[in-house]
C-alpha cells in the first residue's frame, strides 16, 4: 500500500510540472483580459482580525498593479481578487478551496490555518492551482504536491526556536506546555516539549485544548500547583489572554509565557503586566525589521486605516511574487504559474525575496523572538538556524 501511493504521488507531481511546462510554452496565446486571484482566510470569528489582514495585503497590492497597467507579454490584463471565507475550519476550507478553483482563479494565497490547509492542498492540485500558504505545518509541504509553496519558515525550525529560548531562561525549574489541539498547535507544542527534554527540563504540566475553550481555571491553578515559572503556549491570544486573567484571580503572576505567532498580535498586548514576561516567536517577522516596512505600512495604513495585524506585508509580497510568476510564464494558467514559481527567485517588495526549494519551503525563511514591552512587540532575536 505505501509503495503503491509514493509511486502515485511522484506520477502526480511529475506529470502535474510536466503539464506546468507546456501550459508555459504555450501560454502566451492565452492571455485572458482578467485573471482572477483567489485569497481564502478566516475572515469571520475569533481569527478574523488575521484573516481580512492576509487579504488586505493581496488587496493592496493588486490595486497598485492594476494602477501601474499589469500586463503579461504586452497585453493588459486586470487582476481582480475572489476572497472566501475558510472560517478557521478544514470542512469550510475545503468549501471554499472548492469555490475558488470553480471559479477559475489563476492562484490562492491561502490559508492561514495548518489544519485548513492540509485539507485543500490536495483540491489546489488536483486543478494544477498554485497555493501560497502561510501555514506552517511540515506535514503540508510532506503532501509532495507540486502546487504548494510556504511563504514563510515552517514549524520544525519555530518549535526549536520556542524549545531552545525557554530552556535558556535564567533559574525556571518548572515548564508547562499547552495546545490547542490544532494541527498547527499541537506540532510546536510537541516540538518545543522534545526541545525542553533534550535540555533536561521538566514539564510539569503537559494539557491540550480546542481552538475555542476559554475556560482555563482548572489550568490555572495547575500551574500554580505545580510552580511552573515558564508556560509554553500554543494557543490563540484570546484563549491566552483569557489564562492570564484567571492566573491574575488567583495570584500566580511571577511567571513567563512563551507564544507562538498567534500570540504576537495586536490584542495580545491587553495582557501587558498580568504576568512577569510574555514573549512570543513567529516565523512571520515584523513589518518594521525590513528596510521598505515603514514604507508598507503608510501605504497599508492609509489604503485601510489600521495597521497590520499579522502578515499582510507577506501577502503582500506573495501576490508581487504571483505577478512575476504570470511575466515569466508569459501566461495566467495556473500550471504554467506553477512551473514559473518552481524556477523562480522572486523580488519580494517588503520581505526582500522569495524563492522555494523542491518541498515548496520557503528557503529563506526565519523565526524571530519578540518581548511585550509597553504595549508593543520588540524583537529580542532571530535567526533560520535555531
Amino acid at each position: 500500500m505505501g509503495v503503491t501511493h509514493e509511486m502515485d504521488r511522484r506520477r502526480f507531481a511529475a506529470g502535474a510540472l510536466a503539464l506546468g511546462a507546456g501550459a508555459w510554452l504555450g501560454g502566451c496565446s492565452k492571455v485572458p483580459d482578467t485573471a482572477r486571484i483567489g485569497v481564502a482566510q478566516p475572515l469571520s470569528g475569533p481569527l478574523a482580525a488575521l484573516g481580512q489582514d492576509l487579504l488586505n495585503g493581496v488587496q493592496l497590492a493588486v490595486d497598485e498593479l492594476n494602477k501601474a497597467g499589469f500586463s503579461i507579454g504586452g497585453k493588459r490584463v486586470a487582476l481582480e481578487v475572489v476572497a472566501q471565507d475558510d472560517r478557521a475550519d478544514p470542512a469550510s476550507g475545503r468549501a471554499a478551496a472548492q469555490q475558488l478553483v470553480d471559479a477559475g482563479v489563476a492562484a490562492v494565497v491561502g490559508h492561514l490555518n495548518s489544519g485548513v490547509s492540509l485539507e485543500t492542498a490536495p483540491i489546489y492540485a488536483a486543478r494544477n492551482v498554485p497555493q501560497l500558504i502561510i501555514s506552517t505545518n511540515p506535514k503540508i509541504t510532506q503532501l509532495g504536491l507540486p502546487t504548494t509553496f510556504r511563504i514563510v519558515a515552517n514549524d520544525a525550525l519555530q518549535a526549536r526556536a520556542i524549545g531552545s529560548f525557554a530552556a535558556s531562561q535564567q533559574g525556571a525549574g518548572a515548564f508547562a506546555v499547552a495546545d490547542d489541539g490544532t494541527p498547527y498547535g499541537k506540532g510546536l507544542a510537541e516540538g518545543a516539549a522534545a526541545e525542553l527534554k533534550k535540555a533536561g527540563k521538566t514539564i510539569a504540566v503537559r494539557q491540550s485544548f480546542d481552538d475555542k475553550t476559554v475556560a482555563f481555571a482548572e489550568l490555572a491553578a495547575a500551574l500554580k500547583r505545580e510552580k511552573v515559572d515558564v508556560f509554553v503556549c500554543m494557543l490563540n491570544d484570546f484563549q491566552a489572554l483569557a489564562l492570564l486573567q484567571e492566573l491574575a484571580k488567583i495570584g500566580h503572576t511571577r511567571m513567563t509565557l512563551l507564544g507562538g505567532d498567534l500570540v504576537k498580535t495586536a490584542d495580545m498586548t491587553k495582557g501587558g503586566g498580568l504576568i512577569d514576561d510574555i514573549y512570543a516567536t513567529s516565523p512571520v517577522l515584523d513589518v518594521t525589521e525590513f528596510t521598505t516596512g515603514r514604507q508598507f505600512l503608510q501605504k497599508y495604513t492609509a489604503a485601510f486605516q489600521k495597521p497590520p495585524a499579522y502578515g499582510g506585508h507577506y501577502t503582500y509580497d506573495a501576490m508581487y511574487v504571483i505577478s512575476e510568476a504570470m511575466k515569466k510564464a508569459g501566461s495566467a494558467d495556473p500550471a504554467a504559474i506553477t512551473a514559473a514559481l518552481r524556477s523562480l527567485n522572486g523580488y519580494a517588495p517588503v520581505t526582500g525575496t522569495m524563492t522555494w526549494d523542491e518541498a515548496g519551503e520557503q528557503r529563506y525563511g526565519a523565526v524571530g523572538v519578540y518581548e511585550l514591552r509597553r504595549g508593543n512587540w520588540e524583537l529580542r532575536m532571530r535567526s533560520d538556524r535555531w
